[in-house]
């Protein structure tokens, strides 16, 4: 996106359509959208949204959505570049230097998921949280990349240095690295 784009005038509906991460650039930065009183409506301007939450300055919160859109992207990885990097003298060392962590839920993850992945539970939360260092490639994934860049932002915030959400999730993965990975629909 390019900063013209992203005008007070925008409706908040197509920010969100043009920026996923601009719904959770709004909620951290200005604690709107969590809940029904600083519900997000889909239909108003971001211009209306500053006038409602406490006369926020436009221009301001735009610079802030577009850093936030460059710290989401610096947080990403595209299938194709983690193929790469899997591929690489790093990504083959015992151990793995990268470590990709499923986010789906068991039935997703035992129906498909990529070599060398390990679903996320609660107890490995306590072990990632304890004992996994800080500074290797965690790679966080999900179905199709929409819940995964709200857990890399949580390990980030929580001191992982390198941390990326896989864009388009593991479906993005079986139609650009791996044809032979299942793709599956949930219902």
């Amino acid at each position: 996106m390019i900063a013209e784009e992203l005008s007070p005038d925008l409706s908040i509906g197509e920010l969100i359509s043009l920026y996923p991460g601009a719904q959770r650039a709004l909620f951290r930065l200005y604690h709107i959208g969590g809940c029904a009183s600083c519900g997000i409506q889909a239909e108003e301007t971001l211009a209306q949204l500053c006038a409602r939450n406490g006369g926020l300055n436009p221009a301001e919160v735009v610079r802030n959505l577009l850093r936030a859109q460059a710290e989401e992207e610096r947080m990403t990885i595209d299938p194709r570049e983690l193929a790469q990097v899997l591929k690489s003298e790093t990504g083959q060392k015992e151990g793995g230097a990268v470590r990709l962590l499923d986010i789906r839920t068991r039935e997703e993850f035992e129906a498909v998921h990529m070599a060398h992945s390990i679903l996320f539970t609660q107890e490995l939360m306590t072990e990632i949280m304890n004992q996994w260092p800080r500074e290797e490639l965690l790679v966080i994934l999900d179905h199709r990349g929409a819940r995964s860049p709200d857990a890399a932002a949580y390990f980030s915030g929580h001191g992982f240095t390198n941390v990326k959400s896989l864009k388009g999730g593991i479906d993005a993965w079986a139609e650009q690295v791996d044809p032979n990975l299942p793709r599956y629909t949930v219902q």
